[in-house]
């Protein structure tokens, strides 16, 4: 695709790497396929090659409408477009450059801008979101229907194994999670202590970032990464960590994306591109203990259970941090029966917190996404982010939880 950018941005970084990645794209349009805006509105600039259109229109200096913030505004930025483009066009980080210069083109107004400015500042901060969570459910039968669905009770966390082994990890508590599902962490903390790993939380650190930095405060999400950085640097440095395991995809797909964030901030580009190198998900570090984890489960005599599971793979987990078919092969092996689930590349409509932003959109997504996932008669169903657990739950006729706490329920629980 031929560029020419506009003198306000040409020769800024962020005009470099959009102009580096409108030239890989070659108007295919194989990413419309996949996309599930597209889909459901059928409209071109409802889909990315559209989007990218709009973007590369404002670059070259042409001015930014409403029009072109509602169709950025309806993208996911669930990243299929990614996993399906044969040039390698990096998308979500266009939407990203694109999205900023239109919001300050076309500043928000009224009930739209209360809102984003209210999430920014009560999510990532996980006190306040705490506390904002649990006057919710004491006030739960007073609030809109669409806020109300959002509000759940999630289990208790259980016992957390006190650090003892030389093999240790530090887990991203995050903003939302401890309040909404502290039972994640902690499911995830017994099944390392199980294979020989010990995790542990840093207290100082909270929300990986995301939030802020896709509601358009870019720098506030990159002062989040320095402070998760600056909490995890003394274990980090003195060599007493080999992995930050974060539970929620989102996140883990924002902090292994640290060392772009800060590339150009002396101070810390070196420490985040160490910090984005250790990032793992749950899975990757499960099925790195694939021998102890199967060891585990024969000396525990654990039996093939009958009971049938349908996985929804996020899209931060497939398209973000591009890990396919492992949470699947662990259930597997683990001997729950996994049921066929169609369409599984597609979004269930959380995406952070496009659910609140986009709520008529999302709910189809979510209503889709449910229908496929129940189509194999599950008793449960699985994923492995806390938005799309959340967001599947105020709907599903099943329980919805991490597929980490199904294999702790396997080894620890059916000792």
């Amino acid at each position: 695709m031929q560029t020419h950018l506009a003198d306000f941005i040409r020769d800024t970084p962020e005009g470099r790497e959009a102009e580096e990645i409108l030239r890989k794209c070659v108007h295919c349009g194989f990413c419309t396929a996949t996309c599930p805006t597209y889909q459901l509105l059928g409209d071109e600039l409802d889909g990315p090659r559209g989007r990218i259109y709009l973007i590369k229109q404002v670059l070259e200096g042409q001015p930014a409408t409403e029009k072109t913030r509602l169709h950025l505004d309806r993208c996911l930025t669930c990243r299929a477009c990614e996993s399906t483009c044969p040039s390698g066009v990096e998308y979500g980080r266009l939407a990203d450059i694109g999205r900023h210069e239109v919001e300050k083109q076309v500043p928000r107004q009224g009930a739209d801008r209360l809102m984003r400015e209210a999430l920014k500042g009560v999510v990532p901060r996980s006190g306040v979101f705490g506390t904002a969570l649990g006057l919710g459910r004491l006030f739960k039968p007073l609030l809109p229907r669409v806020l109300a669905g959002k509000i759940l009770q999630g289990p208790a966390a259980g016992h957390w194994p006190a650090p003892k082994h030389s093999r240790r990890m530090i887990a991203l508590a995050g903003c939302v999670q401890p309040a909404m599902r502290p039972s994640i962490n902690a499911a995830t903390a017994r099944v390392l202590d199980l294979l020989g790993i010990s995790l542990v939380e840093q207290a100082s650190a909270g929300c990986c970032g995301a939030v802020r930095f896709h509601l358009h405060d870019q720098e506030g999400g990159r002062d989040d990464a320095r402070r998760n950085i600056d909490a995890w640097w003394p274990e980090i440095a003195a060599g007493r960590v080999e992995a930050i395991v974060v539970t929620a995809s989102g996140c883990g797909v924002q902090v292994k994306d640290y060392g772009h964030l800060l590339k150009d901030d002396p101070a810390y580009a070196s420490k985040a591109v160490r910090v984005a190198a250790l990032t793992r998900d749950p899975a990757e570090v499960v099925a790195a203990e694939a021998a102890a984890l199967h060891a585990v489960l024969a000396r525990r005599r654990a039996r093939a259970s009958e009971q049938r599971i349908a996985v929804h793979a996020p899209c931060s987990l497939q398209h973000g941090q591009k890990i396919r078919g492992v949470v699947e092969g662990l259930l597997g092996a683990a001997g729950y029966v996994l049921t066929p689930v169609a369409d599984g590349h597609l979004c269930c409509g959380s995406a952070g917190t496009y659910s609140l932003l986009q709520p008529g959109l999302s709910r189809q997504l979510r209503d889709n996404k449910l229908a496929a996932l129940g189509a194999g008669a599950p008793e449960r169903i699985v994923s492995a982010n806390i938005g799309c657990i959340e967001h599947l739950s105020g709907a599903a006729t099943v329980p919805v939880l991490h597929w980490i706490e199904l294999i702790d329920e396997k080894i620890t629980n059916l000792a």
